[in-house]
């Protein structure tokens, strides 16, 4: 299930407010997931946060690596925010991880 046009033009404008130099399919990633169900009754800015997040931590860092390796996902995120960091001042994000950012 998509969500509707209004939504998904938020998404859009959030994300490229939020990553203006992100690659393309990595863009496309976080702009499906920011859009997906069950994260319908977010404001599409923190939808397109998280999904980003989640997007540079499974796939631009050692998350899967460390869980593979037995550490906990708080052990885990807490040892990428720095590999998570660097994708995002790559992308030249508007907003970086905090070592105290809640999240799920």
């Amino acid at each position: 299930m998509t969500a509707p046009a209004g939504r998904r033009r938020a998404i859009a404008k959030a994300l490229t407010v939020l990553l203006p130099l992100a690659p393309f399919a990595d863009m496309e990633k976080i702009r499906a997931d920011a859009g997906a169900v069950h994260m319908k009754t977010l404001p599409p800015g923190i939808a397109v946060w998280l999904a980003t997040i989640a997007h540079i931590r499974h796939v631009h860092t050692d998350y899967e690596k460390l869980l593979s390796e037995g550490y906990d996902r708080d052990s885990a995120r807490f040892f990428v925010i720095d590999q998570t960091n660097i994708v995002l001042t790559r992308w030249r994000a508007t907003r970086l991880l905090d070592a105290d950012d809640e999240e799920d």
